[in-house]
């Protein structure tokens, strides 16, 4: 697999299509890091690392308006990708949907979101957009 970022990504994004309540997605540090992030932000309900010998497993738990049935997440878009990385300095950080959704960025202070590298002043690799 040369994008496992970006499998992340696909793996929510089908498992929202397909209404399902919860997703298995293969671990890594930097899977289990953007899964608190967007726990943390409310765009999933939950979410349990699972060690099974050599293979360990992130469960994501996705959430749903209860009336409507439509997902937190409408949109997941990869930035940075293998062929071409995308860095963005804390002076031009990106603003998803003018403050609404959020860019999650790998910085040298951990992965966090656009928001939160501007109060700390840090720039990073911007990984992906959600809204």
């Amino acid at each position: 697999m040369t994008d496992p970022i970006a499998d992340y990504l696909t793996r929510v994004r089908n498992a929202i299509k397909a209404n399902h309540r919860v997703v298995e997605i293969p671990a890594s540090n930097i899977k289990k890091e953007i899964t608190k992030v967007l726990f943390d932000k409310g765009y999933i309900a939950n979410y349990k690392f699972e060690d099974a010998g050599i293979a360990s497993v992130i469960k994501v738990a996705l959430k749903y308006h209860p009336i409507t049935k439509t997902s937190a997440i409408r949109k997941m878009e990869r930035i940075s990708k293998p062929g071409l990385r995308h860095y963005a300095h804390v002076s031009n950080m990106p603003r998803v949907l003018n403050g609404l959704g959020i860019a999650i960025l790998s910085t040298s202070k951990g992965v966090m979101t656009d928001k939160e590298a501007r109060v700390q002043n840090v720039g990073g690799e911007v990984l992906c957009y959600i809204y």
